[in-house]
């Protein structure tokens, strides 16, 4: 899933993040989406990307972060991913909800 617009060090990025995945147990397509939009986010982080999500760019990058926010335990999505997620389901009442009401809503 490289992208033509990814330098050489983004594809070996791109390798590299897919290879661990692979190596962890996840299906080789899940480790290929993980890894683009985890290359993806880099990029616009650092100015590479000609647009950018308001989220990709104000968000601690993945490579500081290690895996803190991973979907799971304590720290799971951001309230602002949680409320993207019940915007997209259609979920009433969102914008006055907690974090936690939020992961109720949307279902962990």
């Amino acid at each position: 899933m490289p992208q033509r617009a990814w330098s050489n060090k983004r594809e070996r990025q791109y390798e590299h993040i897919k290879a661990g995945l692979e190596e962890r147990g996840r299906p080789e397509d899940l480790a290929e989406e993980i890894a683009a939009r985890t290359v993806n986010k880099e990029r616009a982080q650092h100015g590479e990307a000609k647009a950018a999500s308001r989220s990709s760019v104000e968000d601690m990058p993945a490579s500081r972060r290690g895996g803190l926010r991973s979907h799971t335990g304590p720290g799971g999505r951001t309230k602002e991913q949680l409320y993207n997620e019940a915007r997209r389901k259609g979920v009433k009442g969102r914008s006055k909800m907690t974090k936690a009401q939020l992961e109720r809503a949307v279902g962990r």
